[in-house]
This record gives C-alpha cells, sequence and structure tokens, in this order.
C-alpha cells in the first residue's frame, strides 16, 4: 500500500494500524522515500485496511494484494 506520510509520527501511525489489523504477521516500509507499506498475513483484509488508513493517516492507494507462498 503507498500512504501519503510527512513526517516520522505518520510513519509510526500507520506501522501501528496496519499491525493491528486482523491476521496480520509482517508489517515493513518499502520504497526510496519509505511511502510503502508491505503487510504480510492470513486472511488480511486490504480493503478495510486501507480505509483505515486513510481515516487515521491519509490517502492510501492499494499497490497489490497477492497470496504469499
Amino acid at each position: 500500500m503507498k500512504v501519503q506520510m510527512h513526517c516520522q509520527k505518520c510513519r509510526s501511525r500507520a506501522l501501528k494500524l496496519a499491525a493491528q489489523a486482523d491476521g496480520v504477521n509482517f508489517v515493513g516500509l518499502e520504497g526510496e522515500e519509505k511511502d510503502r507499506i508491505v503487510v504480510i498475513g492470513d486472511a488480511v483484509d486490504a480493503a478495510k485496511l486501507a480505509t483505515s488508513l486513510r481515516k487515521k493517516v491519509g490517502y492510501t492507494e492499494l499497490l497489490s494484494v497477492e497470496e504469499a507462498t
């Protein structure tokens, strides 16, 4: 997910929200500007997580959803 994060406080809030979602096993930052959140887990509702991040942090774009092998 690409999340609009302007400061370290926004990054912390976004990571905390993602980590609290049901089924999440791993959360990390990616990208040159650390503007992408990688979420790995079982039965994670990506749409619900993106909506939550939009409400609490800012603009969130769902880039891809894949089944981890």
